[in-house]
């Protein structure tokens, strides 16, 4: 009996420090535990990656091509780098890539007048490096390097330099915010647009949405866009505009640790100036039309598929 109650004892004073020190005979070391776990988990690197695919592949106004098959893949990756509760709130380094393959074979071997690529479909692969600059809670500054390369040698590889600012406003117009962004591109090497020479770029947009229906929500992007020094061809000023609706609908289906994932669908008018039209209107290295028929507007479908993470 003496021997059974020693061991008890023992078993006692072994078993109780450690179940302590556990937190399992504390509440406060369980809650901290928790916390130290979930701070584990928050990451500060997320991206997302989707494809879409478009009826036309129009850019700045000016349409690259819009017959057969037209798919665009892309991926965009963040590293925050900075938060904080002053007036600067957040810093981060934006990366992506963004592609467009067409089964037409657009403008294979323009730039140097070779059509001997053998990646004659994968038209543009566009490299962006960016820093942004989140600061009074709802502006966001962005200034970033830009190159547009053509593995099917389509055309010169273009540098630029571009510049966004965009404002958060859902603080001050709740469900009726704007999302108003304005960017400026400077061309640095070769052309984004239609000119001659090295010109300027700028862009102003708004997206306003319906309040979310479940997991449905639909937007209305509007955007306009300019240029000067030359970027288009035939005149300074207004290059385009459009309008259009998109659509997005939640796959919630789909487990939370596989990413949040996202179809998308929509359409886009574009009224094109007439300092687009030599451009548009123009021909080929295939000799293939961009068929405009002398319109000055354009529709363009799209559809896709998206995952966030």
């Amino acid at each position: 009996m003496l021997k059974k109650s020693i061991l008890t004892v023992l078993a006692a004073a072994v078993v109780v420090p450690t179940m302590a020190f556990a937190g399992v005979g504390s509440g406060k070391s369980v809650k901290e535990s928790k916390e130290l776990v979930e701070e584990c988990k928050e990451s500060w690197i997320s991206g997302d990656l989707g494809v879409n695919i478009v009826s036309q592949y129009v850019s700045r106004g000016l349409v690259f091509e819009n017959q057969s098959g037209i798919i665009q893949p892309y991926a965009d990756i963040y590293f925050k780098l900075y938060e904080g509760e002053g007036f600067l709130n957040q810093i981060s380094l934006n990366l992506g890539i963004w592609n467009s393959f067409h089964s037409r074979r657009t403008d294979n071997g323009n730039a140097s007048g070779v059509s001997s690529s053998t990646t004659g479909g994968w038209y543009e692969f566009d490299f962006t490096a960016g820093v942004a600059f989140t600061f009074a809670k709802y502006f966001t500054f962005t200034p970033s390097y830009y190159a547009f390369l053509s593995p099917s040698d389509a055309f010169a590889t273009f540098e630029g330099i571009n510049l966004k600012l965009a404002i958060d406003d859902s603080e001050w117009l709740g469900a009726f915010s704007l999302k108003p962004t304005v960017q400026v591109l400077f061309e640095l090497e070769n052309k984004a647009g239609s000119g001659v020479d090295k010109g300027v770029y700028y862009e102003l947009a708004i997206a306003p949405a319906l309040p979310a229906f479940g997991p449905l929500t639909i937007s209305f992007p509007f955007v306009v866009g300019f240029g000067s020094n030359n970027f288009y061809a035939q005149a300074d000023g207004l290059g385009f505009a459009s309008g259009g609706i998109q659509a997005a609908v939640a796959l919630s289906f789909i487990p939370e640790k596989f990413g949040t994932w996202t179809a998308t669908a929509g359409a886009t008018y574009y009224y094109l100036d007439a300092s687009l039209e030599d451009f548009n209107s123009g021909v080929d290295a295939a000799g293939v039309r961009r068929i405009r028929n002398g319109r000055e507007y354009e529709v363009v479908f799209n559809g896709g598929l998206m995952v966030a993470f």
